[in-house]
């Protein structure tokens, strides 16, 4: 009567145990994926739980995926689980399983968003599905379509909560898909105006020409707090759209970039060593037989076309 009451105990005992055992399974899984974000492949399991059988191991993963703990996807041919964000996971709850699906997808592309036909590919549903599904999403904010420059005529998704890449949306110097040309002019000119002042300040500078020059730098951090300062733009620049700006400049010929002594990028105004001289803006600085031309003869300034239609362009 002992025995059977012994063995009855440990019975249960070992009932009781195994619920424990599969949860701390679980959390061990849990934990190997928190420290992969890239995912973890059942091999990973495998070789981390080696006295897991494959069955209990099956069993286990598709708990947590359906507990929705666990993104399912193809990683070199085979299957991989990533740790879900739990945020994310408390935002589909309640969705059926072609909106995980295709909110998952979504999601994974992050800022720069997604076609809707890159999506039907991935999920194989229908246009007339995938519509359905897209505008269930839409309606509940859980994803959102935003127009990419780069296709006027297409849209791109993304979820809701994110902040559109400069690459969908153009940056600064785009609103609606337009470039703003006038926008671009202004803090131009702009940027122009705040090296000249420092250029011209730094010509006080008494300890020689190498002094002056080294004192007209300015890095681009300080045009970008000047143009914040100056209330020019009520669009939030950062430190790279005044770079391209500067950068611009630079091919204009009106701005000249060094690197300095930490590596990074300083800025100066320039202006041209010499005005060009009246022969070089008239046509004559590029006339091929200039050196035939005097009073006489055929070639003559008298009889040229070229400086009378100038002269008169001038006139006006």
């Amino acid at each position: 009567m002992e025995t059977e009451t012994s063995e009855a105990q440990k019975q249960n005992a070992n009932a009781t145990a195994e619920p424990d055992k599969s949860e701390t399974i679980e959390q061990k899984i849990i934990s190997l994926a928190k420290t992969r974000p890239k995912g973890i492949s059942d091999k990973d399991l495998a070789i981390e739980l080696p006295d897991l059988q494959p069955v209990q191991r099956a069993q286990i993963i598709n708990k947590l995926l359906t507990q929705g703990h666990f993104d399912l996807f193809k990683q070199g041919g085979s299957l991989s689980y990533r740790l879900k964000d739990p945020s994310k996971t408390k935002v589909v709850k309640g969705a059926d399983n072609e909106e995980k699906i295709v909110y998952t997808i979504i999601g994974e592309a992050g800022n720069t968003g997604i076609w809707i036909r890159e999506i039907r590919n991935k999920t194989n549903l229908t246009p007339t599905q995938l519509n359905k599904i897209l505008k269930s999403l839409e309606t509940k904010k859980y994803i959102k379509a935003v127009k990419s420059v780069a296709a006027s005529k297409k849209k791109v998704y993304m979820l809701y909560s994110l902040e559109p890449d400069r690459s969908v949306t153009g940056g600064a110097w785009y609103q609606d898909q337009d470039f703003e040309t006038e926008f671009v002019d202004i803090l131009t000119q702009s940027c122009c105006t705040f090296l000249n002042t420092k250029a011209t300040e730094a010509k006080n500078c008494k300890y020689g020409p190498i002094a002056v020059r080294n004192m007209a730098f300015v890095s681009s951090k300080d045009v970008h707090k000047y143009i914040v300062h100056s209330g020019v733009s009520k669009v939030k620049l950062s430190v790279e759209d005044i770079e391209m700006l500067l950068n611009a400049l630079i091919y204009d010929g009106k701005v000249e970039r060094i690197l300095s002594g930490e590596g990074s990028n300083m800025y100066r105004a320039v202006q041209p060593l010499l005005s060009s001289p009246g022969l070089i803006k008239a046509p004559c600085g590029i006339c091929p037989v200039r050196g035939n031309c005097s009073d006489v003869g055929d070639v003559t300034p008298s009889k040229c076309q070229y400086i009378t239609k100038w002269l008169e362009g001038e006139s006006t």
